[in-house]
């Protein structure tokens, strides 16, 4: 990989750019806040070669959002059921708005 490739890589929400430390410094937690996260299997950082944790910008917003309910006091393991219950609810919605889309297409205009 280039430089240049690398440079390209770090728009993307995936790319692992990110050690634990800096993270951390990031969203204002703890190195052991996103070792718990990731224990609870909410978010499952990347691994350097070197087996160092590296992480996403995804992967951030969803531990800032982690935080964030900690922070109001759900406990950790209910706040990340919530982030994934919010998940998939925010997926079905997504596919139900392209199934609606679909079948708005789908009609034949009625006459007037």
């Amino acid at each position: 990989m280039t430089a240049d490739d690398s440079y390209g890589r770090l728009d993307d929400d995936d790319y692992p750019a990110y050690t634990m430390g800096r993270a951390a410094e990031m969203i204002g937690t703890t190195q052991g806040f996103l070792r718990a996260i990731g224990e609870a299997r909410l978010i499952t950082p990347l691994r350097s070669e070197g087996g160092h944790r590296r992480y996403s910008r995804y992967q951030l917003r969803i531990a800032a959002r982690a935080r964030e309910l900690v922070d109001q006091g759900t406990p950790i393991e209910a706040a990340c059921r919530i982030i994934v219950l919010e998940d998939q609810l925010e997926e079905a919605q997504r596919i139900n708005a392209e199934y609606r889309r679909a079948a708005g297409a789908a009609d034949p205009p009625t006459a007037a």
